[in-house]
């Protein structure tokens, strides 16, 4: 099933009671609807366990989602952690329409999807808001810019309650370079950790590297490794 966006074009591709969503081609969400708890990318995994660190299940979450998609890691924390209150910020209205209309997406306030910039969606904030705060937004393959400064893990920062979580998806790789986002992050919060494959990690290929800023408190690196 293919059709247009605001921003290109999508698909939806079936495998069984899994749904792919590939935009401009590109694999961007996987959600399992006998087994919400499924996620099928590996950064996805890494954010989780993460937050598993900071949070563990199955105590609820507030999080809020820069970039929805599919939705998929906000399902798997809702089917995980029940009573989460989650909002994925959209900024593509079509895209944001066609998921809710194909996709297994729990519905408001479990899962709100807010069409609108994220940067904008975490301006408005209030202070300490959320429990952990998601990076996961691409236009054309990219990160929109005004999501890699400074100013904005600042915003994030005052977002976030003490304690709570920045978790970034960065390109890495063939051109696009996760230092940038990571060196912002580092300005902002006291303790920024990564997570990557060493090949990527190099710029050998391209691929996902996670960062996660953390926003005071303690967390357990050392648990983190066990988890991954």
């Amino acid at each position: 099933m293919v059709f247009p966006t605001d921003h290109g074009h999508a698909e939806i591709r079936w495998d069984g009671p899994r749904a792919t969503l590939l935009l401009d081609g590109v694999e961007s969400s996987a959600v399992d609807a006998s087994d919400p708890s499924y996620l099928e990318f590996e950064y996805m995994q890494h954010m989780s366990c993460a937050l598993g660190v900071a949070l563990p299940p199955p105590g609820p979450v507030r999080a809020l989602h820069l970039g929805g998609a599919a939705c998929a890691l906000a399902c798997a924390w809702e089917a995980t952690r029940p009573g989460s209150r989650q909002v994925c910020a959209e900024v593509d209205a079509l895209l944001a329409h066609r998921v809710r209309e194909h996709f297994p997406i729990p519905r408001s306030p479990r899962v709100r999807i807010r069409v609108g910039d994220g940067r904008a969606v975490v301006d408005a904030a209030r202070p300490g808001a959320w429990d952990v705060v998601v990076r996961d937004a691409f236009v054309g393959g990219a990160v929109p810019e005004h999501l890699r400064t400074r100013e904005c893990a600042a915003a994030v920062a005052r977002a976030l309650r003490p304690g709570g979580l920045y978790l970034l998806n960065c390109a890495h790789g063939g051109g696009a370079n996760a230092h940038r986002d990571v060196a912002a992050v580092l300005e902002e919060f006291p303790l920024v950790l990564t997570v990557q494959d060493p090949k990527v990690g190099r710029g050998g290929r391209r691929g996902n590297v996670v960062a996660i800023g953390v926003n005071g408190g303690d967390f357990g690196a050392d648990a983190l490794d066990r988890a991954l």
